[in-house]
């Protein structure tokens, strides 16, 4: 806090200054006072929980944020410094995502697995319960038949691979297991860990049984109603061209168009497998990277990564860690977004290492960079501890991954392996993967390719890569733009890298340009570039902003 706040008062005079007005900016009465109110009342609004999504309720929903557009339309925008007018583009962002699910993703009508994700947590819940809790549970265990009678109603508009997906997770484990209890064999999808669930309660709860019981039921028979309509659902699962170009334009807030984006891509993952041949090649004489041994090994490598990579941004003036994040990672915990003390468990089971395993297991540099620190967990610390209510609680997705991704390379480009070569080839590794998701991701969501699809170019393309998942990625049911924001992000660091450098010549530092991009939060980095840079040409664009509804009904 005390570094963010020493950084925010030495660049705060430059930044108050007043700004010439953009086209198109609002230009009304109220203030940043009543932005951050707006934001508040739509983060409630966003919070409420939807029971129902039938045309009255999801038409009251479009009412509700047509009003807080309304809000935002009115503020004098065009008087605002350029930090306030970043902080207006954020929430605006934030309130078009919220229409884009309400018009075009609506999940409840064309995704089966909207309903069943969030109720296979409940089976995940460690027995006994507190007494004064088993009231609250029951009920929330008596709910899934509701919500499944509901879904049935609501499921009017069908994407096949959303279709598969579901019936297929209902009683097959997704082989990845990614945040779930650990089980030798894992249980056989959502109605196998309510199987698991079942035997926990009747040692040690058995008062749960009979909802247990009728949840189950209510899973079976959703399932038996997904294969008698899986015939007739043949949509497809992606957006389209426009609207994803919409999308990319003003809830990412990216400079790019899809079809820029698969350029992009492409050009990434030709330049990562050149690198990962001469890679090989430098390193053909040594011997290959071998797995943990066991967890003891594996905690291990973790505790020397986590001391490597502290002493490397310290020694190599990399950037700041404030004197208030834990020096154990086991300690860097930021909830909501992080309840455990890492990323992939040593876990053993009968199938080989998953990728995210065959990485982590060989060597954990490249996801403690990532994910750990400077990455993730430092990133979620920080962004906790940012003064401004608003970007203290947005995370842009390509910002959120796009500085993730980047530390893996810029590490590597600082000296971070020089002593470890074929760690090196991990982190092509890695960096291959995301350029390959980029342009599946695109693919999906124009219909050009099906899950199943993409998935098989994935496998092509990445070593070490495996079905599981390749096919968990290909069907990952974020609203557009999750498998292209690690690639594109990282793009948009190393162009921002540039500019500030080219800007700055002889008096540019590494560790200020760090310390300062963090301590802008976690918002679009085309919005951070116009704070450090002043440059406006994104921004002019994002004001410049068609609405959904001509895109989607021209």
């Amino acid at each position: 806090m005390t570094i963010i706040l020493s950084m925010l008062r030495l660049i705060a005079p430059l930044l108050l200054l007043a700004t010439p007005a953009l086209a198109e900016e609002p230009n009304g009465k109220a203030g940043h006072d009543d932005l951050i109110a707006t934001f508040m009342d739509f983060q409630k609004y966003q919070s409420t929980p939807v029971d129902d999504y039938g045309p009255v309720n999801t038409n009251r929903r479009i009412d509700q944020l047509a009003a807080f557009q309304t809000r935002l339309n009115d503020m004098g925008v065009a008087r605002w410094s350029i930090p306030d007018k970043v902080d207006w583009l954020v929430v605006r962002a934030r309130m078009d995502e919220s229409e884009f699910v309400l018009r075009v993703t609506r999940p409840w009508a064309r995704d089966p697995g909207f309903y069943i994700g969030p109720m296979q947590t409940l089976a995940f819940t460690a027995l006994p319960l507190n007494p004064d809790n088993i009231e609250a549970f029951r009920a929330r265990l008596r709910d899934i038949s509701k919500v499944l009678a509901t879904a049935q109603r609501q499921l009017t508009d069908v994407a096949s691979d959303h279709a598969d997906l579901a019936i297929r997770s209902l009683t097959q484990s997704d082989g990845v297991e990614d945040g779930y209890p650990y089980r030798a064999t894992p249980p056989a999808g959502v109605i196998g860990w309510f199987k698991d669930f079942r035997e926990r309660a009747s040692a040690s709860q058995p008062e749960l049984l009979p909802e247990i019981d009728q949840a189950s039921a209510a899973l079976q028979a959703y399932r038996k109603f997904l294969i008698q309509n899986r015939p007739g659902w043949t949509g497809r699962a992606g957006v389209g061209e426009a609207a994803l170009n919409w999308y990319l334009g003003n809830v990412l807030l990216m400079p790019y168009s899809a079809t820029e984006i698969v350029t992009l891509g492409q050009r990434e993952l030709d330049r990562l497998w050149g690198f990962y041949a001469l890679e090989r090649n430098r390193n053909r004489a040594l011997p290959e990277l071998t797995l943990a041994s066991g967890d003891a090994d594996y905690k291990q490598r973790l505790a020397d990564t986590d001391g490597r990579v502290r002493r490397f941004l310290i020694e190599q003036q990399f950037m700041t860690i404030p004197a208030n994040i834990p020096s154990d990672w086991r300690k860097m915990i930021a909830p909501p977004t992080y309840t455990e003390p890492f990323n992939v468990p040593f876990i053993t089971r009968a199938t080989p290492p998953n990728y995210w395993e065959q990485v982590q297991f060989r060597d954990p540099s490249p996801d403690h960079l990532h994910a750990v620190i400077p990455g993730h967990r430092f990133d979620a610390l920080m962004a906790s501890q940012n003064p401004n209510p608003i970007r203290s609680r947005v995370n842009d997705g390509a910002r959120w991954q796009g500085w993730a991704v980047y530390l893996e390379e810029s590490a590597l480009q600082a000296g971070f392996f020089d002593d470890r070569p074929r760690v090196r080839e991990l982190i092509y590794l890695f960096g291959l993967w995301r350029a390959a998701r980029t342009i599946g991701d695109v693919w999906n969501q124009r219909n050009e390719r099906t899950a199943a699809e993409v998935a098989d170019y994935w496998l092509k393309m990445t070593p070490l890569l495996d079905a599981d998942v390749a096919r968990k990625y290909a069907h990952i049911r974020t609203i557009p733009g999750h498998g292209l924001e690690y690639t594109i992000g990282n793009v948009q660091m190393w162009a921002l890298l540039a500019e500030r450098k080219r800007q700055l010549g002889d008096k540019f530092v590494l560790k200020d340009f760090h310390d300062t991009f963090i301590a802008k939060g976690r918002i679009p980095i085309s919005l951070i570039r116009y704070e450090m840079t002043g440059n406006q040409t994104d921004v002019t664009r994002f004001f410049n902003r068609q609405p959904l509804s001509k895109v989607i009904n021209p």
